[in-house]
Protein backbone atom coordinates (compact mmCIF):
# COMPACT_ATOMS: atom_id res chain seq x y z
CA UNK A 1 0.00 0.00 0.00
CA UNK A 2 1.39 3.38 -1.05
CA UNK A 3 1.67 5.99 1.69
CA UNK A 4 1.24 9.72 1.25
CA UNK A 5 2.95 12.55 3.08
CA UNK A 6 0.42 15.23 4.12
CA UNK A 7 1.08 18.65 5.64
CA UNK A 8 0.17 18.53 9.34
CA UNK A 9 -1.99 21.68 9.03
CA UNK A 10 -4.08 19.94 6.37
CA UNK A 11 -4.74 17.13 8.84
CA UNK A 12 -6.08 19.61 11.40
CA UNK A 13 -2.96 20.05 13.51
CA UNK A 14 -2.51 23.60 14.79
CA UNK A 15 1.02 24.13 13.48
CA UNK A 16 0.63 27.10 11.13
CA UNK A 17 2.48 30.34 11.76
CA UNK A 18 -0.69 31.85 13.27
CA UNK A 19 -1.33 28.85 15.52
CA UNK A 20 -4.13 27.61 13.30
CA UNK A 21 -4.79 24.67 11.02
CA UNK A 22 -6.21 24.42 7.50
CA UNK A 23 -7.89 21.00 7.54
CA UNK A 24 -8.76 19.63 4.14
CA UNK A 25 -12.29 18.29 4.19
CA UNK A 26 -11.95 15.94 1.26
CA UNK A 27 -13.35 12.46 1.94
CA UNK A 28 -10.45 10.90 0.02
CA UNK A 29 -7.98 12.31 2.55
CA UNK A 30 -10.17 10.95 5.35
CA UNK A 31 -10.12 7.53 3.70
CA UNK A 32 -6.32 7.67 3.38
CA UNK A 33 -6.11 8.49 7.09
CA UNK A 34 -8.44 5.62 7.99
CA UNK A 35 -6.41 3.23 5.83
CA UNK A 36 -3.19 4.22 7.60
CA UNK A 37 -1.65 5.72 4.46
CA UNK A 38 -1.00 9.22 5.81
CA UNK A 39 2.41 10.33 7.05
CA UNK A 40 1.75 13.65 8.80
CA UNK A 41 4.58 16.18 8.86
CA UNK A 42 5.19 19.90 9.38
CA UNK A 43 8.58 20.94 8.02
CA UNK A 44 8.55 24.32 9.75
CA UNK A 45 7.92 22.97 13.25
CA UNK A 46 10.32 20.08 12.59
CA UNK A 47 12.90 22.64 11.45
CA UNK A 48 12.75 24.31 14.85
CA UNK A 49 10.20 27.11 14.43
CA UNK A 50 7.67 27.72 17.22
CA UNK A 51 3.88 27.94 17.03
CA UNK A 52 2.81 30.65 16.68
CA UNK A 53 5.65 32.36 14.80
CA UNK A 54 6.07 35.38 12.57
CA UNK A 55 4.90 34.89 9.00
CA UNK A 56 7.75 34.25 6.58
CA UNK A 57 8.11 34.57 2.81
CA UNK A 58 10.77 33.65 0.30
CA UNK A 59 12.72 36.67 -0.91
CA UNK A 60 14.73 36.52 -4.12
CA UNK A 61 13.28 33.41 -5.77
CA UNK A 62 11.52 30.25 -4.68
CA UNK A 63 12.30 27.14 -2.65
CA UNK A 64 14.82 25.77 -5.13
CA UNK A 65 16.70 29.06 -4.92
CA UNK A 66 16.71 28.85 -1.11
CA UNK A 67 18.18 25.33 -1.31
CA UNK A 68 20.81 26.64 -3.73
CA UNK A 69 21.68 29.54 -1.41
CA UNK A 70 20.59 32.34 -3.76
CA UNK A 71 17.31 33.27 -2.01
CA UNK A 72 16.31 33.51 1.64
CA UNK A 73 13.25 32.97 3.79
CA UNK A 74 12.62 36.10 5.85
CA UNK A 75 10.06 37.32 8.34
CA UNK A 76 8.49 40.72 7.80
CA UNK A 77 10.99 42.05 10.40
CA UNK A 78 13.72 40.70 8.05
CA UNK A 79 14.83 37.90 10.36
CA UNK A 80 16.47 35.22 8.22
CA UNK A 81 14.81 31.89 9.03
CA UNK A 82 16.16 30.06 5.97
CA UNK A 83 18.13 27.61 8.10
CA UNK A 84 14.93 26.39 9.79
CA UNK A 85 13.18 25.93 6.45
CA UNK A 86 16.09 24.02 4.91
CA UNK A 87 16.47 21.82 8.02
CA UNK A 88 12.73 21.11 7.99
CA UNK A 89 12.85 20.22 4.30
CA UNK A 90 15.63 17.70 4.89
CA UNK A 91 13.79 16.18 7.87
CA UNK A 92 10.67 15.88 5.72
CA UNK A 93 12.65 14.11 3.01
CA UNK A 94 14.13 11.79 5.65
CA UNK A 95 10.61 10.94 6.86
CA UNK A 96 9.46 10.33 3.29
CA UNK A 97 12.37 7.98 2.65
CA UNK A 98 11.91 6.12 5.95
CA UNK A 99 8.23 5.47 5.19
CA UNK A 100 8.55 4.82 1.45
CA UNK A 101 6.52 7.89 0.50
CA UNK A 102 6.55 8.81 -3.19
CA UNK A 103 3.58 11.21 -3.18
CA UNK A 104 2.88 14.26 -1.03
CA UNK A 105 -0.14 16.52 -0.48
CA UNK A 106 1.14 19.84 0.83
CA UNK A 107 -0.27 23.27 1.79
CA UNK A 108 -0.35 25.63 -1.17
CA UNK A 109 1.40 29.02 -1.00
CA UNK A 110 3.46 28.07 2.06
CA UNK A 111 7.18 28.98 1.92
CA UNK A 112 7.81 25.33 2.80
CA UNK A 113 5.03 23.45 1.07
CA UNK A 114 3.76 25.55 -1.84
CA UNK A 115 3.70 23.43 -4.99
CA UNK A 116 2.31 25.88 -7.56
CA UNK A 117 2.80 29.32 -6.04
CA UNK A 118 4.33 31.13 -3.07
CA UNK A 119 3.99 34.61 -1.63
CA UNK A 120 6.24 37.09 -3.42
CA UNK A 121 8.40 38.19 -0.46
CA UNK A 122 6.86 41.65 -0.05
CA UNK A 123 4.29 40.67 2.63
CA UNK A 124 1.50 42.26 0.62
CA UNK A 125 -0.52 39.09 -0.03
CA UNK A 126 0.60 38.70 -3.64
CA UNK A 127 1.53 35.25 -4.90
CA UNK A 128 3.82 34.26 -7.74
CA UNK A 129 4.42 30.96 -9.53
CA UNK A 130 6.96 28.84 -7.68
CA UNK A 131 7.28 26.34 -4.90
CA UNK A 132 8.39 26.13 -1.29
CA UNK A 133 11.65 24.82 0.13
CA UNK A 134 10.30 21.40 1.15
CA UNK A 135 8.50 20.94 -2.15
CA UNK A 136 11.70 21.76 -4.04
CA UNK A 137 13.71 19.20 -2.09
CA UNK A 138 11.04 16.49 -2.33
CA UNK A 139 10.76 17.01 -6.09
CA UNK A 140 14.52 16.81 -6.49
CA UNK A 141 14.30 13.42 -4.76
CA UNK A 142 11.54 12.22 -7.11
CA UNK A 143 8.55 12.66 -4.78
CA UNK A 144 5.45 13.85 -6.61
CA UNK A 145 3.97 16.86 -4.82
CA UNK A 146 0.36 18.08 -5.04
CA UNK A 147 -1.54 20.91 -3.33
CA UNK A 148 -4.68 20.49 -1.24
CA UNK A 149 -6.60 21.56 -4.33
CA UNK A 150 -5.23 18.55 -6.23
CA UNK A 151 -6.49 15.66 -4.10
CA UNK A 152 -7.97 13.92 -7.14
CA UNK A 153 -4.64 14.13 -8.98
CA UNK A 154 -2.76 12.82 -5.93
CA UNK A 155 -5.24 9.94 -5.62
CA UNK A 156 -4.79 9.09 -9.31
CA UNK A 157 -1.02 9.11 -8.84
CA UNK A 158 -1.27 6.74 -5.87
CA UNK A 159 -3.52 4.38 -7.88
CA UNK A 160 -1.08 4.48 -10.80
CA UNK A 161 1.88 3.67 -8.56
CA UNK A 162 0.01 0.79 -6.93
CA UNK A 163 -1.31 -0.67 -10.16
CA UNK A 164 2.03 -0.43 -11.94
CA UNK A 165 3.85 -2.11 -9.08
CA UNK A 166 6.62 0.41 -9.72
CA UNK A 167 9.72 -0.44 -7.73
CA UNK A 168 10.49 1.83 -4.83
CA UNK A 169 13.65 3.87 -5.37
Amino acid sequence: MERILVSACLMGRRVRYDGGAKPVGDEVVGRWRDEGRVVVFCPEVSGGLPVPRPAAEIVGGDGADVLDGVARVLTEAEEDVSEHFVRGAHLTLDAARETGVRVALLKESSPSCGSLRVYDGRFAGARVPGFGVTTALLRRAGVRVYSEDQVAEAAACLRELESSGAALR
